[in-house]
């Protein structure tokens, strides 16, 4: 067991690792951030002296020794913009992120396994079919399609509410309706499927066979059964929290990481995309490990298999 949580371990620190030399590299093949901070019309003695100030003049492979050692003392640079600490300009952001993607995690959570499930248990009948086709229509449109199309409705023609910022609780309103919708519509989908896999299996049949009452059958063997692929799927939605409303926020115009992110990357702020970066990766790859850790709480076979497999 302690070699199965080690590898999984090393494996986690190694995307990170690559995540974010895989960022490095293309940030500083992109383009020169003295050249758009600056712009093309400054003098080359001012162009220099940047690029020799934040480090931008010494070879690729010595900035990036240069930046995973600053990591290691816990620098993250700072702002080419404003000189601030990078880690500071995002944490300052992520509040308004959470306030709308988190909310949207119930939301998806709340509508889509119920959603999967009761189609899953009315297989081929109306409400499988309706619930089917609004979860195509949901994870297929672009969640920036969505968004405007609701605020056409919402805000343009009927007024109800407002079309962007963050003002009061009003505002999140739409945003968080726009990240849920596509997230409810693929969890609705991937439920179903692995409840209709589960549903066809011999230990369902059995448990029926042996008089116990539907619900408990559904309860008891067919739910618990078909939760793997659904926390498989619930943890990459919590890994992303940060990252998923990148698009939504600029619709919006939600001061949040994602929005941060954007105007980071076209400023080329390299210390502050880096650190969004980092950040995303390590919560992508912690909410991994959990769900790969809960899979032997929920399914006790696999448990089995990895005691058996360190033995």
């Amino acid at each position: 067991m302690l070699r199965y949580v080690a590898s999984r371990l090393v494996r986690a620190l190694l995307t990170i690792v690559f995540v974010v030399t895989f960022a490095f590299v293309i940030l500083r093949l992109s383009g020169d951030p003295a050249l758009l901070i600056l712009s093309v019309d400054a003098p080359p003695e001012a162009i220099q002296a940047f690029r020799k100030a934040w480090g931008l003049d010494r070879p690729l492979w010595e900035q990036y020794l240069r930046y995973f050692g600053a990591i290691a003392e816990g620098e993250l640079g700072r702002s080419m913009r404003d000189g601030r600490p990078a880690i500071q300009l995002v944490m300052e952001r992520v509040p308004a992120t959470l306030a709308l993607t988190i909310p949207a995690l119930l939301l998806k959570v709340l509508i889509g396994i119920p959603a999967g499930v009761y189609a899953a248990l009315h297989r081929n009948k109306l409400a499988d079919r309706m619930t089917m086709l609004f979860s195509v229509a949901g994870f297929t449109v672009p969640s920036f399609v969505l968004g405007l199309v609701l605020v056409l409705i919402f805000s343009v023609q009927l007024r109800w509410l407002p079309s962007g910022g963050q003002d009061s609780w009003v505002h999140a309103i739409l945003p968080i309706v726009t990240l849920g919708a596509a997230g409810a519509a693929i969890l609705a989908r991937f439920t179903r499927s692995a409840m209709l896999e589960v549903l066809g299996q011999p230990f369902i049949r059995a448990a029926s066979a042996k008089g116990l009452p539907w619900r408990r059958v559904i309860t008891d063997h067919a739910l618990p059964n078909a939760a793997i692929p659904t926390v498989t799927i619930v943890g990459f939605m919590v890994g992303s929290l940060v990252a998923g409303a990148v698009v939504v926020e600029s619709v919006f115009s939600w001061p949040g990481v994602g929005r941060l992110l954007v105007v980071s990357v076209s400023n080329r702020d390299l210390a502050v995309v880096q650190t969004i970066l980092l950040l995303v990766a390590a919560c992508m790859v912690s909410a991994n490990l959990i769900v790969d850790f809960l899979y032997g709480w929920i399914d006790p076979r696999l448990r089995t298999r990895r005691v058996a497999g360190t033995a």
